[in-house]
């Protein structure tokens, strides 16, 4: 069984202008790996499935517990804003307590908190559940995929794809669970995911060595340093707009297609993941090397941007709505990889660091968006929210744009080597 090092925190001067990390030259097949890495990809399979799993349930919890839509949005915005918050604690808690217990304790939490949201009587007592249900979430995200670099065999490279098809298997997966366990009760995937991640935490308990404190303590003020470098700051204000509008589309989805059910709408949601993982790991970096990080992210976002125009506009037309949902996940793949391998190069920081500003800004700013969203449909019409998400979104590409050249010439500058801690810990930037 292999051992997981905590790896120092150092970086190449190897040029390039992507930001990747590149692994070592280690050979081997992807799928021959350590116990331990199995154990916590499984769990990284549930963790992501918590993103899109309530999806199909919404109305019906909006239906049981007489709930307004802007109400049961805030499923999302209570989960993010408190995951946003918690980035920021998150390298404090696991350079002192080692990987391990921090990935046990953010399991722990998120059993806890699923279970009680599946008891819950009130929508305000889900929404409060779903919160905690984020602290141990992003306990959990922040720490897995640096154990599953350290800990797996082969290149870093085939560490990182073993992650993202963990990432883009639970994305898509959450909503068919919902779908499928929402049609017994919309308790029922609160219960699923509880149960699951039991599983996980006692396959990580067995399987994943311990692993010690690392050499250097961070402290909650390195995050926010690190937003003075303009880079960072730039893509991170980028990401909340990219935010706002993949939020919207999760929270506005199902109520703008009042006829369809549970089922319905997980299979929608399924297609929408299955797009999203399949960009993430093959479209993005195709992309990336034919025409550049900064070029290929303004192209995904500006076809975002129109996919939420378009559903705006045509609204009351469901294939319309259905398809922009679903052509939306390849966007959104893309444009999530290549948010990833820009913050790996917008700073010179260590790489956790940049991680936890970016994640803070990103998804404490986001947050707002399902709300905002629905208080707007619930006023204006189904067609509203896609004008909002549509919006922010626009804003980010203008963002982008004013700030293109300096981001290009951060990326060409960066170091495209890290040590599989630093490449690990920034990935999970984009797990949301």
């Amino acid at each position: 069984m292999t051992t997981v090092h905590s790896a120092p925190s150092t970086t190449a001067s190897t040029g390039g202008s992507s930001g990747a990390p590149d692994g070592p030259s280690g050979g081997g097949s992807l799928l021959r790996q350590p116990r331990a890495v199995w154990a916590v990809a499984f769990a990284c399979v549930i963790a992501f499935m918590g993103i899109g799993l309530v999806d199909p349930i919404l109305k019906e919890i909006a239906s049981q517990l007489e709930a307004t839509p802007s109400q049961v949005s805030l499923l999302f915005t209570s989960y993010m804003a408190v995951m946003g918050v918690s980035m920021l604690v998150t390298g404090v808690i696991s350079t002192r307590i080692g990987a391990k217990r921090t990935l046990l304790i953010g399991l722990a939490i998120i059993i806890v908190f699923a279970a009680l949201a599946g008891l819950s009587g009130s929508v305000g007592a889900v929404i409060g559940f779903r919160a905690g249900w984020g602290l141990g979430n992003a306990l959990f995200i922040a720490t897995a995929l640096s154990t599953i670099v350290s800990a797996s065999a082969g290149s870093l490279a085939q560490a990182i794809i073993l992650f993202e098809a963990a990432l883009g298997l639970g994305i898509a997966s959450g909503p068919l669970v919902g779908g499928l366990l929402g049609e017994q009760s919309w308790r029922g995937p609160f219960f699923g995911v509880s149960v699951l991640m039991t599983i996980a935490l006692v396959a990580t308990a067995i399987f994943l060595p311990a692993t010690p404190p690392a050499a250097r303590r961070t402290s909650l003020a390195d995050p926010f340093r690190a937003l003075r470098h303009p880079a960072l700051a730039l893509v991170a204000a980028v990401a909340v707009a990219y935010n706002l509008g993949f939020f919207t589309l999760l929270a506005a989805g199902p109520f703008a297609l009042p006829d369809a059910g549970i089922m319905q709408i997980g299979w929608i949601f399924f297609g929408w993941g299955l797009l999203l993982a399949f960009t993430s790991v093959v479209g993005a970096p195709w992309l990336q090397r034919h025409i550049g990080t900064v070029p290929a992210l303004l192209g995904a976002l500006t076809l975002f941007a129109v996919d939420l125009i378009t559903m705006a506009v045509l609204s009351d037309v469901a294939a319309v709505v259905v398809v922009g949902i679903v052509v939306a996940g390849a966007f959104l793949g893309v444009i999530n990889t290549l948010v990833t391998e820009a913050v790996m190069g917008a700073a010179p920081v260590e790489r956790p660091v940049a991680s936890a500003a970016y994640s803070f800004v990103r998804f404490t700013g986001g947050a707002v968006g399902p709300y905002v969203a629905l208080k707007l449909a619930e006023h204006e019409g189904a067609g509203a929210p896609f004008w909002f998400g549509g919006t922010a979104v626009a804003v980010g590409v203008v963002i982008l744009l004013a700030g293109a050249g300096l981001l290009t010439r951060t990326l060409h500058a960066a170091p495209a080597a890290h040590s599989p801690a630093e490449a690990a810990a920034e990935l999970v930037g984009d797990a949301g």
